[in-house]
């Protein structure tokens, strides 16, 4: 290789600079991880150049045997990984080496933990595996020419990871990317054949390209193992999820999972099938233990990657894949697309339409297992993924009966936060007349289990389920019914508790709307335009008044949903429910002076709007209400204890 041009010295993204620190003070003791990243690395370039020779065979240069070779130079203190992959032109090398994509530093420091063994295989996770390299070595010299270039645009990238780095242009005969590893002192135990053998039969097997290595034979003379000029390949070298299921271990599926995940974790559970038929494909699908870093990013890829006739198609198929599963991790294989396929031919395929059916059907069927066998496993799956499976019951109307069954909510049943109640126990537990599923919306627990709309129903017994995820409105809204009983708002429409409503108390109620009606009119007309109606309820016990929507008018916690999310929403106004049997309310019907008494009801209305979870429009106002109306009955020797 000869120079053509001058070197140019550059500086690290501050970031990485970050990162590089880390990696030589803080993870050193589980260097080997460089070997698995940087062979992942290479495996990934083969797999790009294979996609992109697709459409344009000379980029193989009469070289279509793709591979990664791994050697060591022990005199040299050297490791080098080398592919000929699809290798990198000069920006590409400054913006993937020099600089890290997106947000994957930053999370990836928000994500350590203090556990150097834990942090050391986030790495992969969050795109930063290159750098790993400078756990084990004080300086890394990378060579790449990118496929279809000329010899003359090969680039040398250096770096003693020091914050800087230099780079210029070689004459590169060969494409693809060779990096080596100067070792840092006392990091010779790395250079041994049988030691890197190990490390790449431990956690790189599973790699379809072959990983070859010169073959040692034992030097008698020496005392020593030296290289010979044979190649020898050190991995299986064959797709996993091409072999029998009874050849694979459960540590080889796991590991085959880290690899296609870039986790460090196994995985809950995983699917391996073949299916034939009309449509022949292999599906290798696994449930993922911890939720990625970007499962809300409206950019996350998906991680599945398609395959055909074990040729790498693409990596984040989403026609694979439903956008609720996307969290699903692993390889699907077709032997009917052609290999020339693309995105737009993805959309109107039919047979993806079938492998994307069958493999849905296998991921709910993971799901089920764990509800039904493994307790722990599912709540561990429910408490990362929950919110994003709950999606499904508005995406796949197709499996909308089995998503239902596996949907998990918090309820009074327990009265605490952990999402434990399926809706079939709840049916299980109903009251032997009870003919609905109740239910309370709020924007946080604590406001949907402290609701006054709850109060009628925890005073008979009757569960209510307690949704305060933003995703339980959109789950509502497409899921009217379970097991033939449908779902009710405890805070929509008349309050309504079929044959559990007591007889006695339904005269009462109507005897005291009747009693009442001079004095609910009078509120209604106090409050004018903020409000439909007034009216006496059951739905109380302790609070003064709570506000209901109309039944087919919007929620008031949805309401308030779509207004932040900038999207218009129909006028409707609720109804205020007013406790008789309250003090205040009691207090209220004796008041004589008209604007005392537009202010009591005012602070009524607001104080009901407040209790779940809205917002005033007018704050000050409401302070002010409040104050003069202490003041007054401060001042005239009487307290009413405000609820």
């Amino acid at each position: 290789m000869e120079t053509t041009t001058s070197k140019e010295t550059l500086g690290f993204q501050a970031e990485v600079k970050q990162l590089l620190d880390l990696m030589i003070h803080s993870l050193y003791s589980n260097k080997e991880i460089f070997l698995r990243e940087l062979i992942s690395n290479a495996s990934d370039a083969c797999d790009k150049l294979r996609f992109e020779a697709l459409t344009s065979k000379d980029l193989f240069e009469n070289d279509a045997e793709l591979k990664i070779r791994v050697s060591f130079d022990k005199a040299a203190r050297t490791i080098t990984v080398a592919d000929n992959g699809i290798g990198m032109s000069r920006d590409e090398v400054i913006a993937n080496i020099g600089t890290i994509a997106k947000s994957g530093t930053r999370e990836f420091f928000k994500a350590l933990t203090g556990d150097q063994a834990k942090d050391a295989h986030l790495i992969g996770q969050f795109g930063v595996g290159f750098y790993s390299s400078f756990i084990a070595a004080d300086k890394i010299t990378l060579v790449t020419r990118r496929a279809g270039l000329g010899a003359e645009h090969g680039v040398r990238w250096e770096s003693t990871g020091s914050g800087e780095y230099t780079i210029e242009p070689v004459s590169q005969a060969g494409r693809g990317t060779e990096v080596t590893l100067h070792l840092r002192e006392g990091e010779d135990d790395l250079l041994y054949g049988a030691r890197l053998r190990a490390i790449i039969r431990k956690s790189s097997d599973h790699i379809v390209l072959p990983i070859v290595m010169k073959k040692e034979e034992w030097d008698k003379d020496k005392s020593e193992h030296r290289l010979t000029a044979e190649d020898e390949t050190v991995n299986q070298a064959s797709a996993l999820w091409a072999r029998p299921k009874s050849e694979i271990t459960q540590e080889q599926y796991d590991e085959f999972y880290k690899h296609v995940a870039h986790d460090f974790e196994a995985p809950l559970a995983h699917a391996h099938a073949r299916v034939e038929g009309n449509k022949e494909y292999t599906q290798l699908l696994y449930l993922p233990a911890h939720a990625p870093f970007d499962l809300w990013d409206r950019e996350h890829r998906r991680g599945v990657k398609l395959y055909v006739r074990r040729v790498f198609i693409m990596d984040d198929a989403e026609q694979l894949i439903p956008y609720y599963l996307r969290f699903v991790r692993g390889v699907i294989d077709s032997n009917d697309l052609p290999l020339n396929v693309s995105r737009e031919i993805l959309q109107e395929s039919k047979d993806i339409e079938a492998i994307r059916a069958g493999s849905v059907r296998r991921v709910l069927g993971m799901i089920e297992d764990l509800a039904a066998n493994d307790k722990d496993k599912f709540a561990t799956f429910w408490k990362e993924f929950g919110r994003a499976f709950k999606e499904g019951v508005g995406e796949d109307h197709a499996n909308r009966e089995r998503i239902g069954k596996l949907l998990r909510f918090a309820s009074t049943h327990a009265d605490t936060d952990a999402q434990d109640v399926a809706l079939a126990d709840y049916v299980a537990r109903m009251k032997p007349e009870q003919e609905k599923i109740y239910y309370v919306t709020a924007d946080t627990f604590a406001a949907a289990k402290n609701s006054p709309h709850l109060e009628v129903f925890r005073k008979k017994g009757i569960e209510v389920l307690l949704l305060s995820e933003r995703v339980d409105e959109w789950v509502i809204s497409h899921l009217h019914e379970f097991d033939g009983k449908p779902l009710q708002s405890v805070a929509k429409g008349e309050l309504d508790l079929g044959k559990l409503e007591d007889e006695a108390e339904k005269k009462e109620q109507e005897k005291e709307a009747g009693e009442l009606k001079e004095f609910t009119d009078k509120i209604r007309q106090a409050l004018g335009e903020r409000v439909k109606d007034v009216r006496v309820t059951l739905r109380l016990t302790d609070s003064p008044a709570c506000l209901v929507a109309g039944q087919h008018d919007l929620g008031a916690n949805l309401e308030r949903l779509l207004k932040e999310a900038g999207q218009k929403v129909p006028a409707s106004k609720p109804i205020l429910e007013i406790n008789p049997r309250h003090p205040l309310l009691q207090r209220l019907t004796t008041e004589a002076d008209s604007q005392r008494f537009s202010d009591w009801s005012h602070v009524l209305f607001d104080q009901a709007l407040l209790s779940e979870g809205g917002q005033l429009e007018d704050p000050a106002g409401f302070v002010k209400r409040l104050n003069q109306l202490l003041v007054e009955i401060a001042g005239g020797g009487s307290r009413i204890i405000l609820p």
